[in-house]
């Protein structure tokens, strides 16, 4: 097999300048090529992974099927290239570290001095290429979080240094992205920010070899000229990214500018095929064509930065333009509902997805959205911490267990629906240590998760500690509410639905996670299909 080739995606000027769409969007279009690709993200911060941080410092933390704590960009990955990601593909620095100075512990360096050149950065790059061990990818493509000029990115930007010097150029190149600002005053787009990014990339040893270029208006021949000759990139590999109205639009916009026409022949690898992106442009149609709207409202206790909630908000696109159908989500603040307000808040609503989440604050919110949703017949979807708390509500209305509630919340309540999973018991720390991952569910036929699925057996991801209380179970379905999804090991209940309800199902899991433009989830679908009924 061929050698593998290395992609490196820089950021500079700014950081969310969409280094991660630009990334899935090439892979988008190397893939369609024929080429076997796959996406990792390098993440500066000392944090081992995300899963301890709070959404509002990072957003959403993102599962994949392995059981990793990821950045949310790695959503972005699968949902583009429809292929799952793995451990492998988020590497942070606190894991780096812990790595290095686990090895020194055990004497792996005896006698010598560890420092950031070479254990840190050769950890860096062994991490690079475990992605790709055993020659599973032509190519691999690397993003590298922050910006150019970070303390902290440094490790990594000499890690590429090092890469591009020991496999050669035509097996390893840099894109860096970078800001072209438009100034109303003078009525100029400007190229200083650019040039001083590029500046500061080269003091580190690296040129850049194709820069693409954020903007919000078109820039002319003379501009990228320009920034060819300061930036010693060739005018051809100066790619212009504006902005556009949803981020499945890069891919082509991408190619239009011929950004993966030049990084295969700067790899020395073929353009002969040209890309199959039939399919991505008939998804791209019905988005931006529906023929029906509805609004849904994600009740939630994040939602200041929609970003938290990110895999729902891209499910609900993947799967009403499978419907044809323009959703507008309205984001509601589980803290702002209460018993008197709670009818001005959510009528109106096609439909209600109460979301996940960890802690006490906002639950009560939660809770009466549920009761809302049930009592109006309103199609209603909760994940995770979203099912747990339609599982309060039903206790406390409906089988009279007053002050039912989750011991995650109120560890002395005398009805404990919810409580922590037995396995959990014994676990202190909090990094990691969580159900994660990929785990099977069986589903009952004759429910509408079965209509859904098509199926009875499937896997979803998980993260949770807590669980529904098995001891309860005869009660809430004697009374109409089901337990149609089990675990066949743990006999865990993975999925609850109301038998006389238009639809309401709340899942353990996260069936956010799974969806892609290719294969919108399930349930979303199914979701859409009941709101717009």
């Amino acid at each position: 097999m061929a050698e593998v080739k290395y992609v490196f995606v820089t950021g500079g000027v700014t950081s969310s300048l969409g280094k991660g769409i630009i990334s899935a969007s090439l892979a988008k279009l190397l893939q369609s090529r024929g080429y076997s690709v796959t996406i990792q993200k390098l993440d500066p911060y000392i944090n081992v992974d995300p899963g301890t941080l709070n959404p509002y410092e990072h957003g959403e933390c993102y599962v994949t099927l392995d059981g990793a704590e990821t950045d949310l960009d790695l959503g972005h990955y699968e949902r583009f290239l429809n292929v799952p990601t793995s451990q492998a593909n988020n590497v942070t620095t606190g894991r780096i570290y812990q790595s290095v100075i686990n090895k020194e512990r055990k004497g792996d360096y005896l006698g010598k001095t560890v420092q950031v050149i070479p254990h840190i950065t050769d950890e860096i790059k062994r991490r690079i290429k475990l992605v790709s061990s055993g020659n599973k990818y032509d190519i691999v493509l690397t993003e590298i979080g922050g910006t150019v000029g970070d303390i902290e990115s440094l490790p990594y930007i000499e890690s590429v240094r090092q890469l591009k010097w020991e496999l050669g150029a035509q097996n390893c190149l840099v894109i860096h992205l970078t800001l072209v600002p438009y100034l109303s005053s003078t009525g100029e787009s400007k190229t200083k920010p650019t040039q001083h990014s590029v500046k500061e990339l080269l003091e580190t040893g690296i040129q850049p070899d194709i820069l693409v270029l954020r903007t919000d208006r078109h820039l002319n021949t003379d501009l990228k000229r320009k920034v060819a000759l300061f930036c010693n990139v060739e005018e051809n590999a100066v790619i212009e990214s504006v902005d556009v109205s949803t981020i499945y639009e890069v891919p082509i916009k991408m190619h239009e500018q011929g950004l993966d026409k030049t990084v295969l022949r700067k790899l020395a690898l073929s353009d002969e095929n040209e890309p199959k992106l039939d399919e991505w442009r008939e998804f791209l149609t019905k988005l931006k064509n529906p023929k029906n709207s509805i609004k849904v409202g994600i009740v939630g206790k994040y939602v200041e930065l929609p970003d938290a909630y990110k895999s729902i908000a891209e499910s609900f696109i993947h799967s009403g333009a499978m419907n044809e159908c323009e959703i507008d989500i309205e984001y509601i603040h589980s803290e702002d509902i209460t018993e008197s307000n709670m009818t001005d808040r959510l009528s109106g609503l096609n439909g209600i997805l109460v979301a996940p989440g960890f802690g006490s604050r906002g639950i009560e919110g939660k809770v009466l959205t549920a009761r809302f949703a049930r009592e109006n017949n309103i199609p209603f979807f909760g994940i995770c911490l979203g099912m747990q708390c339609a599982v309060i509500e039903f206790a406390r209305n409906v089988l009279k267990l007053d002050g039912a509630h989750s011991t995650e919340i109120n560890h002395k309540t005398k009805y404990p629906v919810i409580d922590l999973m037995e396995e959990q018991k014994s676990i202190s720390d909090k990094g990691g240590t969580m159900r994660l991952g990929g785990y099977k569910c069986v589903i009952s036929k004759g429910s509408k998760a079965f209509e859904a699925y098509g199926k009875t057996d499937i896997i979803e991801r998980h993260r949770h500690r807590y669980e529904f209380n098995d001891k309860y179970l005869h009660d809430f379905e004697k009374n109409g509410m089901l337990a149609v999804g089990k675990n066949p090991e743990s006999g865990l209940v993975e999925i609850m639905e109301l038998k006389d309800h238009k639809w309401f199902i709340g899942v353990q899991f996260h069936p956010e996670y799974s969806s892609t433009v290719v294969n919108p989830h399930p349930l979303f679908l199914s979701f859409v299909k009941a709101c717009m009924s």
